[in-house]
C-alpha cells in the first residue's frame, strides 16, 4: 500500500510549546486546503492560552491561499485578544508566497525563531 498525494497532504505536524508566555508552534510539511483546519485549530485563541504566538515555519515547504487566509484571520483574532502573531524562519518558497500576497505587511516575519522570540513586545 502506498500514500497518495491527497493522503500525504492531510497531515500537518504541529509541535507546540510555551516560552516566556509566548506560544511557539513549529509546523512542518505542506499547508493546503486539505489540512488547513489543523492550523486554524492550533491558532485558535483560548482564554487559558496566550494570544502571543510565534510560528516556526522553517520546515514548511508549501503554503497555499487557504493558509494565508487562516493566518490573516488568526492575526485579527490575536490582536483582538491583546496579542500578536509572528512568523519565523520562512523557507524560500513560503517567504515568496507571503511577500507576493502582502501577508508580511500585517504579520511581522523574522529570519530566525530566536529573533522572533527576542522581540516579544
Amino acid at each position: 500500500m502506498y500514500n497518495t498525494a491527497a493522503e500525504h497532504s492531510i497531515r500537518l505536524p504541529i509541535a507546540q510549546n510555551v516560552r516566556a508566555g509566548v506560544r511557539v508552534l513549529a509546523l512542518s510539511g505542506e499547508i493546503d486546503a486539505d489540512n488547513v483546519r489543523l492550523l486554524r485549530e492550533a491558532l485558535r485563541v483560548n482564554s487559558h492560552e496566550s494570544a502571543k504566538v510565534v510560528l516556526d515555519l522553517s520546515a514548511v515547504t508549501f503554503m497555499d491561499s487557504s493558509a494565508i487566509s487562516v493566518l490573516a484571520g488568526a492575526r485579527r483574532d490575536a490582536v483582538a485578544a491583546g496579542g500578536w502573531i509572528r512568523m519565523a524562519a520562512l523557507s524560500t518558497p513560503v517567504q515568496r508566497v507571503v511577500e507576493i500576497v502582502g501577508l508580511d505587511t500585517i504579520i511581522v516575519c523574522y529570519s530566525t525563531l530566536a529573533e522572533a522570540l527576542a522581540d516579544t513586545v
